[in-house]
Protein backbone atom coordinates (compact mmCIF):
# COMPACT_ATOMS: atom_id res chain seq x y z
CA UNK A 1 0.00 0.00 0.00
CA UNK A 2 1.08 3.57 -0.63
CA UNK A 3 2.22 5.75 2.26
CA UNK A 4 2.39 9.49 2.88
CA UNK A 5 5.89 9.44 1.32
CA UNK A 6 4.33 8.66 -2.07
CA UNK A 7 2.47 11.97 -2.33
CA UNK A 8 3.58 15.60 -2.66
CA UNK A 9 1.21 17.21 -0.17
CA UNK A 10 2.45 20.82 0.02
CA UNK A 11 -0.46 23.14 -0.65
CA UNK A 12 -2.88 20.20 -0.93
CA UNK A 13 -6.00 19.46 1.11
CA UNK A 14 -5.44 16.14 2.89
CA UNK A 15 -8.32 14.35 4.61
CA UNK A 16 -6.97 12.20 7.46
CA UNK A 17 -9.10 9.50 9.06
CA UNK A 18 -7.72 9.28 12.59
CA UNK A 19 -8.82 7.18 15.55
CA UNK A 20 -9.61 9.66 18.32
CA UNK A 21 -12.08 7.43 20.16
CA UNK A 22 -10.90 8.20 23.68
CA UNK A 23 -12.67 7.72 27.04
CA UNK A 24 -14.26 10.82 28.55
CA UNK A 25 -15.70 11.63 31.95
CA UNK A 26 -17.63 14.58 33.39
CA UNK A 27 -15.50 17.23 35.08
CA UNK A 28 -16.62 19.07 38.25
CA UNK A 29 -17.69 22.04 36.15
CA UNK A 30 -19.70 19.92 33.74
CA UNK A 31 -16.98 19.86 31.08
CA UNK A 32 -15.92 16.64 29.38
CA UNK A 33 -12.48 15.41 30.43
CA UNK A 34 -10.27 12.99 28.51
CA UNK A 35 -9.18 10.18 30.85
CA UNK A 36 -6.76 8.43 28.45
CA UNK A 37 -5.27 10.37 25.52
CA UNK A 38 -3.27 7.43 24.12
CA UNK A 39 -5.07 7.36 20.78
CA UNK A 40 -4.76 11.11 20.35
CA UNK A 41 -1.02 10.92 20.96
CA UNK A 42 -0.75 8.06 18.48
CA UNK A 43 -2.43 10.22 15.81
CA UNK A 44 -0.02 13.14 16.22
CA UNK A 45 2.97 11.98 14.09
CA UNK A 46 1.01 11.72 10.84
CA UNK A 47 -0.90 14.96 11.37
CA UNK A 48 2.27 16.80 12.37
CA UNK A 49 4.21 15.44 9.39
CA UNK A 50 1.53 16.49 6.93
CA UNK A 51 1.16 19.96 8.46
CA UNK A 52 4.95 20.46 8.54
CA UNK A 53 5.05 19.53 4.84
CA UNK A 54 2.62 22.34 4.05
CA UNK A 55 -0.59 20.36 3.68
CA UNK A 56 -3.97 21.65 4.73
CA UNK A 57 -4.92 18.86 7.15
CA UNK A 58 -8.60 18.02 7.62
CA UNK A 59 -9.08 15.38 10.33
CA UNK A 60 -12.19 13.23 10.59
CA UNK A 61 -12.79 10.73 13.39
CA UNK A 62 -15.46 9.20 15.59
CA UNK A 63 -16.15 9.06 19.31
CA UNK A 64 -18.38 6.44 20.88
CA UNK A 65 -21.56 5.13 19.30
CA UNK A 66 -24.00 8.01 18.78
CA UNK A 67 -25.96 5.93 16.24
CA UNK A 68 -26.32 8.69 13.71
CA UNK A 69 -27.61 11.33 16.12
CA UNK A 70 -25.68 14.36 17.41
CA UNK A 71 -24.99 13.92 21.12
CA UNK A 72 -23.19 16.76 22.94
CA UNK A 73 -21.43 14.37 25.33
CA UNK A 74 -19.81 12.64 22.32
CA UNK A 75 -18.60 15.79 20.59
CA UNK A 76 -14.96 15.87 19.51
CA UNK A 77 -14.56 19.44 20.78
CA UNK A 78 -12.51 18.37 23.86
CA UNK A 79 -10.34 16.21 21.60
CA UNK A 80 -9.59 19.22 19.38
CA UNK A 81 -8.26 21.10 22.40
CA UNK A 82 -6.02 18.21 23.47
CA UNK A 83 -4.82 17.62 19.92
CA UNK A 84 -3.79 21.27 19.68
CA UNK A 85 -1.79 20.94 22.91
CA UNK A 86 0.01 17.86 21.63
CA UNK A 87 0.70 19.33 18.20
CA UNK A 88 1.82 22.68 19.58
CA UNK A 89 -0.25 24.42 16.92
CA UNK A 90 -3.88 25.60 16.66
CA UNK A 91 -6.55 23.10 15.71
CA UNK A 92 -9.82 24.61 14.50
CA UNK A 93 -12.83 22.56 15.53
CA UNK A 94 -15.66 22.54 12.98
CA UNK A 95 -19.01 21.56 14.54
CA UNK A 96 -20.17 19.72 11.43
CA UNK A 97 -19.32 16.51 9.57
CA UNK A 98 -19.87 17.91 6.06
CA UNK A 99 -21.74 20.81 4.48
CA UNK A 100 -21.30 24.59 4.26
CA UNK A 101 -19.50 25.02 7.60
CA UNK A 102 -16.88 22.47 6.60
CA UNK A 103 -16.49 23.90 3.11
CA UNK A 104 -16.01 27.41 4.50
CA UNK A 105 -13.48 26.28 7.08
CA UNK A 106 -11.44 24.38 4.50
CA UNK A 107 -11.57 27.29 2.04
CA UNK A 108 -10.10 29.56 4.72
CA UNK A 109 -7.18 27.24 5.55
CA UNK A 110 -3.56 28.17 4.95
CA UNK A 111 -0.81 25.67 4.28
CA UNK A 112 0.05 23.86 7.51
CA UNK A 113 -3.32 24.50 9.15
CA UNK A 114 -5.22 21.72 10.92
CA UNK A 115 -8.98 21.42 11.36
CA UNK A 116 -10.91 18.69 13.15
CA UNK A 117 -14.43 17.89 11.98
CA UNK A 118 -17.23 16.86 14.32
CA UNK A 119 -17.83 13.21 15.20
CA UNK A 120 -18.37 11.50 11.84
CA UNK A 121 -20.77 9.03 13.45
CA UNK A 122 -23.20 11.87 14.08
CA UNK A 123 -24.08 11.16 10.44
CA UNK A 124 -25.84 7.80 10.25
CA UNK A 125 -24.50 7.14 6.78
CA UNK A 126 -21.02 6.55 8.24
CA UNK A 127 -21.93 3.12 9.59
CA UNK A 128 -24.81 2.32 7.24
CA UNK A 129 -25.03 -1.16 5.76
CA UNK A 130 -26.28 0.50 2.55
CA UNK A 131 -23.24 1.05 0.34
CA UNK A 132 -24.99 3.83 -1.59
CA UNK A 133 -25.58 5.77 1.63
CA UNK A 134 -21.97 5.34 2.71
CA UNK A 135 -20.75 6.37 -0.74
CA UNK A 136 -22.85 9.55 -0.59
CA UNK A 137 -21.25 10.60 2.71
CA UNK A 138 -17.83 9.65 1.38
CA UNK A 139 -18.38 11.89 -1.65
CA UNK A 140 -19.25 14.81 0.62
CA UNK A 141 -16.12 14.24 2.71
CA UNK A 142 -13.97 13.87 -0.41
CA UNK A 143 -15.31 17.08 -1.94
CA UNK A 144 -13.14 19.10 0.44
CA UNK A 145 -9.91 17.17 -0.13
CA UNK A 146 -7.31 16.24 -2.73
CA UNK A 147 -5.83 13.22 -0.93
CA UNK A 148 -6.95 10.72 1.69
CA UNK A 149 -4.73 9.33 4.45
CA UNK A 150 -5.99 6.38 6.48
CA UNK A 151 -4.43 6.59 9.94
CA UNK A 152 -7.14 5.17 12.22
CA UNK A 153 -5.93 1.64 12.77
CA UNK A 154 -8.65 1.05 15.34
CA UNK A 155 -11.30 1.20 12.59
CA UNK A 156 -9.62 -0.48 9.60
CA UNK A 157 -11.60 -3.65 10.30
CA UNK A 158 -14.81 -1.70 9.57
CA UNK A 159 -16.53 -1.10 6.24
CA UNK A 160 -17.47 2.54 6.86
CA UNK A 161 -17.73 5.69 4.77
CA UNK A 162 -14.72 7.50 6.23
CA UNK A 163 -12.63 4.32 6.34
CA UNK A 164 -13.20 2.48 3.07
CA UNK A 165 -15.46 4.49 0.77
CA UNK A 166 -13.42 7.71 0.74
CA UNK A 167 -10.38 5.64 -0.25
CA UNK A 168 -12.25 4.58 -3.39
CA UNK A 169 -12.72 8.22 -4.43
CA UNK A 170 -9.47 10.02 -3.57
CA UNK A 171 -5.83 9.03 -4.06
CA UNK A 172 -5.26 7.09 -0.83
CA UNK A 173 -2.32 6.23 1.38
CA UNK A 174 -1.61 4.69 4.78
CA UNK A 175 -0.59 7.09 7.52
CA UNK A 176 2.43 6.50 9.74
CA UNK A 177 0.35 4.83 12.46
CA UNK A 178 -1.37 2.36 10.13
CA UNK A 179 1.95 1.57 8.43
CA UNK A 180 3.64 0.97 11.79
CA UNK A 181 0.78 -1.23 13.03
CA UNK A 182 0.81 -3.39 9.90
CA UNK A 183 4.59 -3.80 10.05
CA UNK A 184 4.43 -4.76 13.75
CA UNK A 185 1.81 -7.46 13.19
CA UNK A 186 3.49 -8.78 10.05
CA UNK A 187 6.58 -9.33 12.17
CA UNK A 188 4.69 -11.63 14.55
CA UNK A 189 2.62 -13.39 11.89
CA UNK A 190 5.30 -14.03 9.25
CA UNK A 191 8.45 -15.91 10.29
CA UNK A 192 8.66 -14.62 13.91
CA UNK A 193 11.81 -15.12 15.98
CA UNK A 194 11.55 -18.12 18.30
CA UNK A 195 10.64 -19.13 20.94
CA UNK A 196 7.32 -17.44 20.15
CA UNK A 197 5.02 -16.93 23.16
CA UNK A 198 1.48 -15.55 23.01
CA UNK A 199 -0.20 -14.36 26.21
CA UNK A 200 -3.99 -14.28 25.99
CA UNK A 201 -6.43 -12.99 28.58
CA UNK A 202 -9.68 -11.10 28.79
CA UNK A 203 -13.11 -12.24 29.81
CA UNK A 204 -14.50 -14.37 26.99
CA UNK A 205 -12.81 -17.31 25.32
CA UNK A 206 -15.26 -16.91 22.42
CA UNK A 207 -13.52 -13.64 21.51
CA UNK A 208 -10.18 -15.41 21.16
CA UNK A 209 -11.00 -18.78 19.57
CA UNK A 210 -10.28 -17.47 16.07
CA UNK A 211 -6.97 -16.02 17.23
CA UNK A 212 -5.94 -19.28 18.88
CA UNK A 213 -6.89 -21.30 15.83
CA UNK A 214 -4.87 -19.06 13.52
CA UNK A 215 -1.84 -18.89 15.83
CA UNK A 216 -1.54 -22.57 16.74
CA UNK A 217 0.47 -23.40 13.60
CA UNK A 218 2.79 -20.44 14.31
CA UNK A 219 3.51 -20.31 18.05
CA UNK A 220 5.48 -22.36 20.54
CA UNK A 221 3.53 -21.51 23.69
CA UNK A 222 0.13 -20.05 24.59
CA UNK A 223 -0.27 -18.66 28.11
CA UNK A 224 -3.95 -18.40 29.03
CA UNK A 225 -5.17 -16.05 31.78
CA UNK A 226 -8.17 -13.87 32.52
CA UNK A 227 -11.77 -15.04 32.57
CA UNK A 228 -11.22 -17.13 29.45
CA UNK A 229 -8.90 -19.45 31.42
CA UNK A 230 -11.85 -20.97 33.27
CA UNK A 231 -13.35 -22.43 30.12
CA UNK A 232 -9.96 -24.07 29.50
CA UNK A 233 -9.90 -25.40 33.06
CA UNK A 234 -13.44 -26.72 32.65
CA UNK A 235 -12.43 -28.37 29.37
CA UNK A 236 -9.72 -30.19 31.32
CA UNK A 237 -12.38 -31.51 33.71
CA UNK A 238 -12.00 -29.09 36.63
CA UNK A 239 -14.71 -27.31 38.61
CA UNK A 240 -14.46 -23.52 38.44
CA UNK A 241 -16.98 -22.39 41.07
CA UNK A 242 -18.83 -19.25 40.01
CA UNK A 243 -16.00 -18.12 37.70
CA UNK A 244 -16.83 -16.86 34.24
CA UNK A 245 -17.50 -19.90 32.09
CA UNK A 246 -18.74 -20.32 28.52
CA UNK A 247 -20.15 -23.83 28.67
CA UNK A 248 -21.13 -23.79 25.01
CA UNK A 249 -17.46 -23.37 24.06
CA UNK A 250 -16.02 -26.24 26.11
CA UNK A 251 -16.04 -28.71 23.23
CA UNK A 252 -14.26 -26.20 20.97
CA UNK A 253 -11.62 -25.64 23.62
CA UNK A 254 -11.16 -29.41 24.01
CA UNK A 255 -10.52 -29.55 20.27
CA UNK A 256 -7.92 -26.78 20.52
CA UNK A 257 -6.15 -28.62 23.33
CA UNK A 258 -5.98 -31.76 21.20
CA UNK A 259 -4.77 -29.78 18.18
CA UNK A 260 -2.11 -28.02 20.25
CA UNK A 261 -0.82 -31.30 21.66
CA UNK A 262 -0.57 -32.76 18.15
CA UNK A 263 1.45 -29.73 17.02
CA UNK A 264 3.73 -29.72 20.05
CA UNK A 265 2.40 -26.36 21.21
CA UNK A 266 2.22 -25.81 24.98
CA UNK A 267 -1.08 -24.33 26.20
CA UNK A 268 -0.40 -23.23 29.77
CA UNK A 269 -3.32 -22.43 32.07
CA UNK A 270 -3.24 -21.01 35.61
CA UNK A 271 -2.10 -23.27 38.44
CA UNK A 272 -3.48 -20.92 41.11
CA UNK A 273 -6.04 -18.11 41.09
CA UNK A 274 -7.20 -15.26 43.31
CA UNK A 275 -10.87 -15.74 44.27
CA UNK A 276 -13.64 -13.75 45.90
CA UNK A 277 -17.39 -13.40 45.71
CA UNK A 278 -17.34 -9.75 44.62
CA UNK A 279 -15.59 -8.05 41.69
CA UNK A 280 -15.06 -4.77 43.55
CA UNK A 281 -12.73 -6.18 46.22
CA UNK A 282 -15.22 -5.63 49.04
CA UNK A 283 -15.48 -9.31 50.05
CA UNK A 284 -12.81 -11.63 51.49
CA UNK A 285 -10.09 -12.59 49.03
CA UNK A 286 -8.08 -15.81 48.92
CA UNK A 287 -5.59 -17.60 46.66
CA UNK A 288 -6.43 -21.20 45.81
CA UNK A 289 -5.27 -23.91 43.42
CA UNK A 290 -6.86 -23.47 40.01
CA UNK A 291 -8.07 -27.07 40.23
CA UNK A 292 -9.76 -26.48 43.60
CA UNK A 293 -11.88 -23.34 43.27
CA UNK A 294 -14.54 -23.45 46.01
CA UNK A 295 -18.21 -23.38 45.09
CA UNK A 296 -19.58 -19.84 45.15
CA UNK A 297 -16.17 -18.24 44.54
CA UNK A 298 -15.13 -16.40 41.38
CA UNK A 299 -11.63 -16.51 39.95
CA UNK A 300 -10.69 -12.84 39.45
CA UNK A 301 -6.92 -12.89 38.88
CA UNK A 302 -4.07 -15.32 38.35
CA UNK A 303 -2.14 -16.27 41.48
CA UNK A 304 1.55 -15.87 42.38
CA UNK A 305 2.56 -19.39 41.28
CA UNK A 306 0.97 -18.75 37.88
CA UNK A 307 2.78 -15.43 37.61
CA UNK A 308 6.06 -17.21 38.28
CA UNK A 309 5.23 -19.93 35.74
CA UNK A 310 4.21 -17.44 33.04
CA UNK A 311 7.30 -15.31 33.72
CA UNK A 312 9.52 -18.33 33.02
CA UNK A 313 8.09 -18.73 29.53
CA UNK A 314 8.11 -14.96 28.90
CA UNK A 315 11.73 -14.68 30.02
CA UNK A 316 12.92 -17.22 27.46
CA UNK A 317 10.89 -15.88 24.50
CA UNK A 318 12.23 -14.10 21.43
CA UNK A 319 8.78 -12.93 20.25
CA UNK A 320 5.85 -12.10 22.56
CA UNK A 321 2.30 -11.05 21.73
CA UNK A 322 0.03 -10.05 24.61
CA UNK A 323 -3.71 -9.55 24.22
CA UNK A 324 -6.01 -9.34 27.22
CA UNK A 325 -5.57 -8.76 30.97
CA UNK A 326 -4.99 -11.56 33.48
CA UNK A 327 -7.81 -10.48 35.78
CA UNK A 328 -10.16 -7.68 36.76
CA UNK A 329 -7.28 -5.20 36.63
CA UNK A 330 -9.54 -2.16 37.12
CA UNK A 331 -9.90 -3.28 40.76
CA UNK A 332 -6.55 -2.89 42.57
CA UNK A 333 -7.05 -6.11 44.53
CA UNK A 334 -7.18 -8.07 41.27
CA UNK A 335 -4.57 -6.17 39.25
CA UNK A 336 -1.48 -7.97 40.57
CA UNK A 337 -1.40 -10.67 37.91
CA UNK A 338 -1.84 -8.28 35.01
CA UNK A 339 0.82 -5.95 36.41
CA UNK A 340 3.30 -8.79 36.97
CA UNK A 341 2.81 -10.24 33.49
CA UNK A 342 3.08 -6.78 31.92
CA UNK A 343 6.28 -6.10 33.85
CA UNK A 344 7.74 -9.44 32.76
CA UNK A 345 6.94 -8.68 29.12
CA UNK A 346 8.33 -5.14 29.44
CA UNK A 347 11.56 -6.49 30.92
CA UNK A 348 12.04 -9.03 28.15
CA UNK A 349 14.58 -8.38 25.37
CA UNK A 350 12.13 -10.06 22.96
CA UNK A 351 10.16 -8.32 20.22
CA UNK A 352 6.98 -7.48 22.17
CA UNK A 353 3.59 -6.52 20.75
CA UNK A 354 0.70 -5.48 22.98
CA UNK A 355 -2.55 -6.06 21.12
CA UNK A 356 -4.50 -2.94 21.97
CA UNK A 357 -7.84 -2.71 23.79
CA UNK A 358 -7.78 -3.60 27.49
CA UNK A 359 -4.12 -4.64 27.34
CA UNK A 360 -3.03 -1.17 26.21
CA UNK A 361 -5.37 0.40 28.76
CA UNK A 362 -3.84 -1.74 31.50
CA UNK A 363 -0.31 -0.65 30.57
CA UNK A 364 -1.32 2.99 30.98
CA UNK A 365 -3.55 2.51 34.05
CA UNK A 366 -0.86 0.55 35.88
CA UNK A 367 1.79 3.13 35.04
CA UNK A 368 4.07 0.82 33.07
CA UNK A 369 6.21 2.77 30.62
CA UNK A 370 4.87 2.34 27.09
CA UNK A 371 8.37 2.80 25.69
CA UNK A 372 9.37 -0.52 27.30
CA UNK A 373 7.38 -2.46 24.69
CA UNK A 374 8.33 -2.83 21.03
CA UNK A 375 4.80 -1.91 19.94
CA UNK A 376 1.49 -1.12 21.64
CA UNK A 377 -1.41 -1.34 19.22
CA UNK A 378 -4.15 1.28 19.15
CA UNK A 379 -6.73 -1.14 17.79
CA UNK A 380 -8.30 -3.84 19.95
CA UNK A 381 -10.73 -5.28 17.40
CA UNK A 382 -8.46 -4.62 14.44
CA UNK A 383 -5.47 -6.26 16.10
CA UNK A 384 -7.55 -9.32 17.02
CA UNK A 385 -8.79 -9.68 13.45
CA UNK A 386 -5.24 -9.40 12.10
CA UNK A 387 -4.14 -12.10 14.53
CA UNK A 388 -7.08 -14.20 13.33
CA UNK A 389 -5.80 -13.90 9.78
CA UNK A 390 -8.83 -11.97 8.54
CA UNK A 391 -8.80 -9.52 5.63
CA UNK A 392 -9.39 -6.01 7.02
CA UNK A 393 -11.49 -3.86 4.65
CA UNK A 394 -9.69 -0.63 5.54
CA UNK A 395 -6.33 -2.16 4.64
CA UNK A 396 -7.59 -4.04 1.59
CA UNK A 397 -8.92 -0.84 0.04
CA UNK A 398 -5.50 0.82 0.46
CA UNK A 399 -3.81 -2.13 -1.22
CA UNK A 400 -6.36 -2.00 -4.06
CA UNK A 401 -5.66 1.73 -4.51
CA UNK A 402 -1.90 1.24 -4.81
Amino acid sequence: MKTVDDFAVAGQRVLVRSDLNVPLSDGPDGSRLITDDGRIRASVPTIERLAAAGAKVIVTAHLGRPKGEPRPELSLAPVAARLAELLGRPVEFVPAVTGPKVAAAVAAMNDGDVVLLENVRFDGRETSKDQAERAALAAELAANADFFVSDGFGVVHREQASVTDVARILPAAAGDLVRTEVEAFNKVLVDPARPYVVVLGGSKVSDKLGVIGNLLPRVDTLLIGGGMAFTFLAAQGHEVGDSLLERDRIDEVKGLLVDAAARGVDIVVPVDVVVSTELDGSAPIATVAATAIPAGQKGLDIGPKTVELFATYIGSAATIVWNGPMGVFETPAFATGTRAVAEAIAASPAHTVVGGGDSAAAVRLLGIGEERFSHISTGGGASLELLEGKVLPGLQVLEDAS
